[in-house]
């Protein structure tokens, strides 16, 4: 395989990457599933800190996500705000504030970014190729399947696991029922995207390696000059992925949902913004809980597809971070899974999440964290207990 490119080992191995010239606007479009809600939750949290060290956060929250959408002309999850131009304004006027200064923007929504002229387009709103330089971080598509299946049932999808691989990897054009994987995650074909709009030497690749979870953020550091250790995750945007079991509660709950017609911004308020944000704050997963495995043949045909992308990308002149034959690397099936059983507590937990969601809808009737107040999954079971009781004293007229 011929790996015609810039090769280097990540900081944590000891070699040192260069920091990008002053003034770069570094901008990470994920994709999916690579850390980036880590990364974006440590950004954020250091913003005042970067500052201090002439790197800008240019957004107002850890993830301007309808300002993304807006410039990558994609729809909303389902039954969140509808991304309007206004919004990708707004994030390109804070932009521009920076000046000459150096900053770094990140959603692994930019990935989803399909037409190249929409490419050409954010990168020279941003600065134009002479700012803007491209992160990319990459994980093993036999990594990324599970996580991401799990996360598209979050939004609504009812098939199930084998169904679903049985559609993205055998049957053509392999774009049914969720057309956004393969825009995101056929690699090579990203990162050529995004060479069109910015050249090759403006582009880095990561790939991240899972046995080293510091390495990502000492990338990070070293690419905008600042000082090693500044980055750090927070456990508040951990976001974890749900268990198998989880995973199957909320599928049914989907066919319940859509067989009964239901208005879709309720399942964002009520099942996404409650059930699952205080089932995933409120229970940790336990060695006892059953994993998503993927099956072997399924193995096998995702590291076909990472090899031919390694390969693709290896000749393309950006520079890569990391092993680039990770991503064709067989794993271990790890055999059958087990029978997935739902903890008690876990359901308890998701059903409280719907309940508190209702009670705490603040003031501007909204329950997604957008308004004012903390969102559900921020506040503690306490708080919300006093809250629910406090509104349905008020609705029977009591005190």
């Amino acid at each position: 395989m011929d790996m015609d490119c810039t090769r280097e080992e990540l900081p944590a191995t000891g070699t040192v990457v260069p920091p990008l010239p002053d003034g770069t606007r570094l901008l990470h479009i994920g994709p999916h599933k690579t850390g980036t809600t880590a990364v974006q939750g440590a950004l954020f949290a250091a913003k005042e800190e970067m500052a201090r060290h002439g790197v800008d956060f240019p957004a107002h929250s850890r993830h301007p996500i309808e300002a993304v959408l807006a410039a990558c002309a994609r729809p909303a999850m389902m039954g969140d705000t509808a991304p309007t131009e206004h919004h990708w304004q707004r994030l390109l006027d804070q932009v521009r504030a920076t000046g000459r200064r150096s900053s770094v923007l990140s959603s692994e929504f930019f990935a989803d970014a399909e037409e190249e002229t929409a490419i050409a387009r954010i990168v020279e709103q941003l600065g134009g190729t002479g700012r803007v330089h491209v992160l990319v971080t990459l994980r093993p598509l036999a990594r990324v399947m599970p996580s991401q299946w799990q996360q598209y049932v979050q939004n609504g999808l009812r098939m199930d696991y084998e169904q679903w691989l049985e559609h993205m990897l055998r049957r053509p054009p392999y774009d049914e029922p969720t057309p956004s994987f393969w825009r995101r995650h056929r690699h090579d074909r990203l990162v050529e995207r995004w060479v069109g709009a910015t050249g090759p030497d403006r582009v880095t690749v990561v790939v991240v390696d899972d046995r080293d979870r510091d390495a990502l953020m000492r990338t990070f550091e070293a690419l905008l000059g600042l000082p090693g250790g500044l980055l750090r995750p927070v456990p508040e945007t951990a976001n974890r992925s749900l268990t198998l079991a989880e995973t199957e509660m909320l599928r049914n709950l989907n066919k319940e949902f859509r067989g009964n017609g239901l208005p879709e911004e309720l399942y964002s308020r009520l099942v996404r913004h409650g059930a699952i944000a205080h089932m995933k704050n409120s229970c940790s997963p336990t060695p006892q809980d059953v994993k998503i495995r993927t099956p072997q043949w399924a193995l096998e045909a995702a590291a076909g597809i990472g090899a031919e992308a390694a390969g693709r990308i290896g000749g393309m002149g950006v520079r890569v971070l990391g092993d680039l034959g990770r991503l064709s690397r067989v794993p271990e099936s790890g055999g059958p899974a087990g029978e997935p059983r739902l903890a008690p507590e876990v359901a308890a937990q998701a059903l409280f999440g719907v309940l508190a969601t209702v009670a705490a809808t603040n003031a501007t009737g909204r329950a997604d964290g957008t308004g004012k107040g903390r969102s559900v999954h921020r506040t503690s079971s306490k708080e919300l207990v006093k809250v629910l009781g406090h509104r349905c004293l008020k609705r029977l007229g009591l005190r």
